[in-house]
């Protein structure tokens, strides 16, 4: 069997090109779009991906401003920084970056961003209004699922679909936007009794478990549809998914590249929400 693949360029030039021209109109206007990056790390891996954004953002023409904590901060100054931030009237879009420091967790101080400006869904509040199906922003890569499918043609509706992965970043949130989509789903995890026997069930199967190459053929019936959203480092510094792609190519139908696949697609999100925050705030 053929294994298409769900590049995600395509897509994310297509979500880029509109929202760079809805973030010129606000410019036009005298509102330029801007995001604030609040940083309370010195991780090379999130450097890495504060740059990729502010990359993202020159290109669509929104303002960035890195808001650099420090490795040593509180819950105390984070949670004030993100207060300070959701009240300023300049401010559409606030994105938190993570590693946080030590003995801070993302539930002591995701709460302080207003869920108007929470562009990339982390707050609880943020991820009650999904499960509740009201206006809010999803987490921008569980949203790339399912926009990478529905770029590819690829049916939702009334599908079994196993979602690898029980995260509120990736897992959870993803789980309404497929029901949403009138998809059947079920959740698999790390405490799952046969794992392969529930991934093998399905007509899609998401891999968001943060572990290398752990879907592999025999995880995945015959022309089942396999999306990989894992971004895992090898020993060679290289960048690979959950999914053991060798492995499954040729038995699936279609598979998700990584890198090329969710996550061009991810960014493009991202900036289209920070232009959806603005235009609201407006």
């Amino acid at each position: 069997m053929d294994t298409t693949s769900l590049i995600g360029k395509e897509l994310a030039a297509a979500i880029n090109a509109d929202t760079k021209q809805r973030a010129a109109a606000l410019t036009e206007q005298g509102a330029a779009p801007r995001l604030a990056l609040v940083i309370p790390n010195d991780d090379p891996a999130s450097a890495w991906y504060v740059k990729s954004l502010n990359r993202a953002a020159e290109r669509n023409g929104i303002a960035c401003e890195n808001v650099d904590l420090g490795v040593d901060a509180t819950a105390e100054q984070i949670r004030a920084k993100l207060t300070e931030l959701s009240q300023d009237p300049s401010v559409d879009a606030i994105m938190l970056q993570t590693p946080l420091p030590k003995g801070v967790g993302l539930d002591d101080v995701s709460s302080a961003i207003a869920a108007e400006k929470d562009v990339d869904g982390v707050s609880p509040l943020s991820l009650g209004l999904l499960a509740a199906g009201l206006p809010g922003f999803p987490p921008a890569t569980s949203e790339a699922v399912v926009e990478l499918a529905k770029f590819h043609e690829i049916p939702l509706a009334g599908r079994l679909v196993a979602v690898v992965g029980r995260s509120n970043v990736v897992g959870k949130p993803l789980l309404q936007l497929l029901l949403a989509e009138n998809a059947t789903v079920t959740i698999a995890h790390s405490r799952t009794t046969d794992l392969p026997a529930v991934t093998s069930a399905a007509d899609v199967v998401v891999a968001a478990v943060g572990r290398a190459g752990l879907i592999t053929a025999d995880h995945v019936r015959e022309g089942a549809v396999v999306i990989d959203v894992g971004t895992n480092e090898d020993e060679n510094g290289n960048i690979t998914g959950d999914v053991n792609a060798a492995s499954v190519t040729g038995k699936a139908a279609a598979l998700s590249p990584v890198p090329g696949g969710v996550g061009p697609v991810t960014t493009a999100l991202l900036m289209r929400h920070v232009v959806q925050a603005a235009e609201n705030g407006r």
